[in-house]
């Protein structure tokens, strides 16, 4: 039987500040195509983790491999130009820029123009395309044209999004997506998830477990840093370990 290397592994992960350890001997595999959600506490150490596994920390002690590769001390450039890519909690985008321009400037770097800073976007046709096909799956082409920093908290979230999808990962770390969203996008998200290639891989951090138990196939839970119960959404769920460690009523 033919056995499929996870495209992001992390193994026995330990990360202290100061005197104050976060993650402790913490493993997860993340497999080609997985909708993987990663769920505990305020102060569990969920963005510490994905700061670990996009090279944003260097961890203690333990590996991060991408792909089979040992990328555990690569600085997250290079992860990210391997196919690693992320969403913030906070927003880090240029508010000057129009969210076209913005993700149409991660197409370009992609695609290695962006060193042509001399030739504007509209040179580039098919550029601005995929850029307004990114929009609009991510229901933000009315507002393609408005600086970012004019939007509201939830549109700049979605717009993050889109920049991450441009760079055509094959693993997505999303990093509380939904934080911040009204209901109904909320609901937009969940449907733009769900219609991500089935080739990329996405690991979620979030609270919101309406969202989690609807998205993803496997859930890992952290507790003080370390990883609780991992396994199919469906037996996490109802593990009375983490029910009574977490998840309480905010699932029934």
């Amino acid at each position: 039987m033919m056995m499929t290397t996870p495209v992001l592994q992390a193994s026995d992960l330990s990360l202290s500040y100061g005197q104050v350890q976060v993650l402790k001997d913490v493993s997860l595999a993340l497999m080609p195509g997985e909708r993987h959600a990663l769920i505990g506490t305020n102060g569990a150490g969920k963005t510490s983790l994905i700061n670990v596994l996009t090279g944003a920390l260097s961890p203690g002690s333990g590996q991060v491999c991408l792909a089979g590769a040992d990328v555990t001390r690569a600085p997250a450039d290079e992860r990210a130009r391997q196919g690693l890519q992320r969403t913030f909690q906070i927003n880090s985008l240029f508010p000057q820029l129009s969210a076209h321009e913005s993700v149409a400037m991660a197409i370009s770097q992609r695609r290695g123009l962006g060193g042509r800073w001399w030739r504007p976007l509209s040179c580039y046709g098919s550029v601005t395309d995929e850029a307004a096909v990114l929009l609009q799956n991510t229901g933000m082409t009315d507002f393609a044209d408005q600086p970012v920093g004019t939007l509201a908290y939830g549109q700049q979230r979605l717009v993050e999004l889109a920049l991450a999808l441009a760079r055509r990962p094959r693993v997505l770390l999303l990093d509380e997506p939904a934080a911040g969203l009204p209901a109904a996008e909320g609901a937009a998200l969940l449907n733009l998830l769900e219609s991500l290639s089935g080739e990329m891989a996405v690991l979620l951090v979030e609270h919101d477990m309406k969202l989690v138990f609807s998205f993803a196939q496997r859930v890992s839970v952290l507790a003080q840093g370390r990883v609780l119960a991992s396994g199919p959404a469906a037996a996490i769920r109802n593990d009375p370990v983490v029910q009574e460690a977490y998840l309480g009523s905010a699932v029934r």
